[in-house]
């Protein structure tokens, strides 16, 4: 069931029913009212999958769509091309939908780019940036570098500057133009290929970007589609984009009628896609599992909501949501957990925070039966005692 909010204020648990809902993250496996998804209808649903572990991306896609495995995930990726593996938000590896990758380069590419954050001997005028981005794009073209031939290529095109090695690294220095790698993904130059043994390579996906203030737009309808009510400052901390950028464009899209306010409990103002006033009535019911940096858990605010009291100490590191897999129980996070596999086998213990009756305790078990799946293995729980503070 649910009800219009028009001049009432939406409560954090109807909001937060939404989103559950809208990603398949109700308690059933395909909630009333709700088509099931499939792999870029999951990917998209989320607003991209984080993908710095690819195995954490495939367990968010397979946990929102039924009978989904993560070899499903990889043909989508790899072979289908339905799926783009390339810099998102926040600068972060995200996979995304294909057909949606001119509306994120759009979008990101006119995102105002802050102060560089290197010393000034290792910094690049704006006329590098642009030549850096133009050579990944031709250099690319038609073929998957790893990055070190991608250097190479990079710095042939631009000039040796290029290739000074400026840049901390993890065991040395880098090239200065890796500074502008993620850049380059946001601006459609570049995007992953397949891994060449353990080494990543690169290729240009071939997608022109939508003009900024179409793309902009479109992503903040999506964006408020999943996760809204929301303010301005939420659609800028998700995005890592400038506050004052945010409100402004906020602001012209109520102008324009696309978004309207709405009141949203413990956040005053938020906005909604204009018309987009429906809620269920229903609080949020089941039990869900979470992987590492998935987007419900990171894009869902207010974040004290979502993680109360002991699960705001324990699931957040320094308030960063996605450091833990989480446990949701009624929507809200309940705990947290984690996996050890040998060969077929996958160990999972879950870390509740209070006890789990019985309905839950089945329903938990059915969730781990479904992260087996999902890794195409066999999952067996235990449920182990959380550590909250110091104490068990």
């Amino acid at each position: 069931m649910t009800t219009r909010t028009r001049g009432a204020t939406v409560s954090w648990s109807r909001a937060n029913a939404r989103r559950l809902g809208r990603q398949s993250l109700s308690g059933s496996a395909s909630p009333a009212g709700h088509t099931a998804l499939d792999v870029t209808g999951a990917v998209a649903a989320m607003l991209g999958a984080h993908a710095q572990v690819l195995s954490a991306a495939e367990l968010s896609v397979g946990l929102r769509a039924p009978g989904v495995t993560r070899t499903d995930v990889r043909t989508a990726l790899w072979t289908d091309r339905a799926l783009v593996k390339t810099f998102g938000p926040r600068g972060t590896v995200h996979l995304l939908p294909a057909e949606d990758l001119p509306m994120w380069t759009g979008a990101l590419s006119a995102v105002p780019m802050g102060g560089s954050p290197f010393p000034k001997d290792a910094r690049m005028t704006p006329d590098q940036v642009e030549a850096v981005v133009a050579a990944v794009a031709d250099a690319l073209t038609g073929a998957e570098l790893t990055v070190d031939e991608l250097s190479d290529e990079v710095i042939a095109r631009t000039g040796p500057w290029a290739g000074d090695l400026v840049m901390p690294a993890f065991q040395g220095m880098w090239p200065r133009w890796r500074q502008v790698l993620h850049l380059a993904g946001h601006r459609g130059a570049l995007c992953y290929a397949p891994n060449r043994g353990r080494k990543a390579t690169y290729t240009n996906p071939g997608a022109v970007p939508m003009p900024g203030p179409e793309a902009t737009a479109a992503l903040v309808r999506r964006y408020l589609r999943a996760y809204g009510p929301a303010t301005p400052a939420h659609f800028a901390r998700w995005l890592a984009a400038p506050r004052g950028w945010a409100g402004q464009l906020f602001a012209d899209l109520a102008g324009s009628g696309t978004i309207e306010e709405v009141s949203f409990e413990d956040c005053g103002t938020a906005y909604v896609v204009a018309g987009d006033t429906l809620f269920p009535a229903e609080e949020p019911r089941g039990v869900r599992l979470l992987p590492y940096f998935d987007a419900f858990a990171i894009a869902s605010w207010p974040r004290e909501r979502l993680f109360p009291a002991a699960a705001y100490e324990r699931a957040l590191a320094g308030g960063q949501a996605g450091n833990f897999p989480v446990l949701l129980v009624d929507g809200t996070v309940a705990g947290v957990w984690h996996q050890r596999r040998s060969g077929k086998r996958i160990a999972v213990t879950v870390e509740p925070l209070s006890p789990l009756d019985t309905g839950r305790t089945r329903a938990l078990e059915e969730q781990v039966e479904r992260v087996g799946e999902v890794l195409e293995g066999t999952a067996e729980l235990t449920v182990g005692k959380v550590t909250v503070g110091g104490h068990a």
